[in-house]
């Protein structure tokens, strides 16, 4: 698992912590309740451009990964039995999060919003995928909050098995409660998202995962425009002529100091190959791939001078 949104953690403070590979923002105000945290493991920790504590219920950290710009928002709604002031604070606090997040960057809310969005999508095709458990109870907020931000949640988009649909268990009932959303247009990333059977967070709560494929952009090679040795060129004959030369040269000759030697040495091959392999043009003024070589526009001790010219 790359990151983890816990809730109701009972940690005090706004700190960081290194914890099993993971680093650990966490957010709390009392250790009898709510508290929230976020874990980022050791690969992509380093790529956290920003850490945002809302209250001891909400955070957000932000990562930059492969080009992208991903947003992570570890939230805890109030129970049914709080006052509906809390509720009502709980969810304003969230659209101001949600809603300062620019609309090119990716969203990803993992939370324990204490509500039930039944296991039909009744009314909210976009936002519920029609596999969800349960009746509908106060699970209305959550899918009204999808909507007006363009969000879908994940774990109703898959067809699966009772079990891997319950997140939380105790003796008297079996609910869903811990939901996972992106935003819609982003949907194709999440490939899987169930619960793990196996993976328990408490007594009660199970670990619900999202599989995201999200692909690493690779950095370009910087090249410059300089014209480059032909090493492609290299055969036997032309690497016994190096050596020749070389020897000639005196390259191999142990005089004076470690870095006068270096410098010499190095000096003697790079005049070496230069001149029997040849230098391509480089890409200024040229086709990519074009090559400065004997017999195609110019002679070894010409290509020699065009490297000394373009170098200076």
């Amino acid at each position: 698992m790359n990151i983890g949104c816990v809730q109701e953690t009972k940690w005090v403070g706004s700190k960081a912590k290194d914890v099993d590979g993971y680093k650990l923002w966490f957010s709390g105000k009392s250790m009898y309740r709510n508290g929230v945290g976020i874990l980022v493991d050791s690969e992509l920790r380093d790529q956290a451009v920003e850490v945002r504590r809302v209250n001891d219920r909400m955070m957000a950290v932000k990562l930059v990964v492969g080009g992208f710009t991903l947003n992570i928002i570890s939230a805890y709604a109030p129970q049914a039995g709080f006052d509906e002031e809390e509720k009502r604070r709980f969810w304003e606090d969230l659209d101001g999060v949600v809603g300062g997040i620019p609309p090119t960057e990716k969203l990803f809310i993992g939370g324990d919003f204490n509500g039930h969005i039944g296991s039909t999508s009744g009314g909210y095709d976009d936002e519920h995928g029609g596999f969800g458990f349960g009746v509908r109870n106060g699970g209305v907020s959550l899918l009204d909050f999808a909507k007006d931000f363009g969000l879908v949640v994940a774990n109703s988009r898959f067809p699966k098995r009772e079990q891997h649909l319950i997140t939380f268990r105790s003796s008297t009932a079996a609910t869903q409660i811990d939901f996972l959303l992106l935003r819609k247009e982003d949907k194709g990333l999440c490939k899987d998202c169930k619960v793990i059977l196996s993976e328990n967070l408490t007594t009660r709560h199970k670990l619900l995962v999202m599989d995201l494929g999200i692909t690493r952009k690779k950095r370009k090679r910087v090249t410059d425009d300089l014209p480059r040795i032909r090493w492609g060129s290299l055969t036997l004959s032309s690497a016994q002529e190096m050596e020749e030369k070389l020897m000639a040269m005196g390259a191999w000759e142990s005089r004076g100091d470690v870095s006068s030697m270096w410098d010499r040495t190095a000096s003697c091959i790079r005049e070496t190959t230069r001149d029997v392999l040849g230098v391509s043009r480089g890409r200024r003024g040229r086709r990519r791939g074009d090559w400065r070589s004997p017999g195609k526009g110019g002679s070894k001790e010409s290509s020699v001078r065009e490297v000394g010219r373009q170098q200076k």
